[in-house]
């Protein structure tokens, strides 16, 4: 890959066929002029599963490619581009009173950068870095509680239990009276809810429910959530498809039950947040409620930034089974 002969670092890239390679990619980015900058090097990066294998496989449609840019992202869809939003560096350049620290930042795959210091959160001493990878998909999470507006006593189900979708459990099951269930064919999310306080079931038939989230990724998954709602329900659909067509059942009973279906997405806050909030500001909640241990439950699987290009192949391949995929830069 032919790139401009700048400050070059090794970064992963992906081409939008199924194909992936460490080429190098850009240290600097839009910290002239921009106040404090600090330089970052890597220690850990994830793999957010569902929108980078969308990306891996070339199939973010063209009318969304502006909108689906990461803040980081170098190169244009379909590819190849250096995307993603999950990484964590230690600071080794930048204000003395940061040098040192470790941050996260929504940065791509890439051993080292240069960002504005207002890019990076710094990470409290009882974070530790390797579950500071989560914070992009609890920062996700919190957006789409906001969105459905969870109440004491609510009856809740999440179809749907990758990491986004364990997250959501969580934050929900700490509302006092509320009932939480994750839903999930997958017999494996059993232990792992388990750990968070939320109980699993492979399916469910009672159609009571006050709220339910869909974060499968699947459409089958929201004909589920529709099915779960009771009358005047809520669904949140956290889910994004790419190009896939999504067959939605809005006739049976959908009307005479007055469900609601409502979209969330994390690029925009909560309209009801949006007058008192800022994206720092969420990400800074993110930050503060990981320093629970028990969100280490949700990091199944780790190999070497070299190793990237097969990894994220056979994730996108849906060829191996794990929630937070971990990248480490030894």
């Amino acid at each position: 890959m032919n790139l401009p002969s700048k400050e070059m670092s090794p970064a992963f890239w992906s081409f939008g066929n199924g194909h992936g390679e460490i080429s190098p990619g850009q240290v600097d980015h839009g910290s002239e002029g921009a106040g404090p900058v600090l330089e970052l090097e890597t220690l850990y990066s994830a793999v957010s599963r569902g929108t980078e294998a969308l990306v891996f496989n070339g199939l973010v449609p063209g009318s969304e490619y502006q909108r689906m840019r990461a803040p980081y992202q170098q190169g244009d869809f379909p590819g190849p581009v250096r995307y993603g939003y999950m990484n964590v560096g230690r600071v080794v350049a930048g204000p003395p009173e940061a040098v040192g620290r470790y941050g996260f930042c929504l940065f791509p795959h890439q051993r080292r950068y240069r960002v504005p210091a207002s890019a990076v959160t710094l990470l409290p001493e009882n974070l530790p870095p390797g579950r500071a990878v989560l914070a992009a998909n609890l920062e996700t999470a919190i957006n789409g509680l906001w969105d459905g507006e969870p109440m004491v006593g609510d009856r809740v189900a999440i179809v749907g239990c990758g990491v986004v979708g364990c997250l959501v459990a969580w934050l929900a099951s700490g509302i006092p009276g509320t009932r939480v269930t994750g839903i999930d064919p997958n017999p494996h999310r059993q232990d792992i809810l388990a750990s968070l306080g939320v109980e699993w079931a492979p399916e469910l038939s009672r159609d009571d429910h006050d709220l339910v989230f869909h974060t499968s990724g699947h459409p089958a998954g929201l004909e589920t959530a529709l099915a779960l709602a009771g009358n005047e329900g809520r669904i949140i659909e956290m889910s994004w498809y790419g190009e896939q067509a999504v067959p939605a059942r809005l006739g049976g009973s959908f009307h005479s039950r007055r469900l609601t279906l409502r979209s969330s997405q994390v690029g925009q806050l909560s309209p009801r947040q949006l007058p008192r909030w800022t994206h720092n500001d969420r990400m800074s909640l993110a930050i503060k409620l990981l320093a629970n241990p028990l969100l280490d439950n949700l990091i199944t699987g780790e190999s070497d930034f070299e190793q990237l290009p097969e990894v994220m192949s056979e994730l996108a391949r849906g060829a191996c089974d794990t929630l937070c995929h971990r990248i480490r830069y030894p």
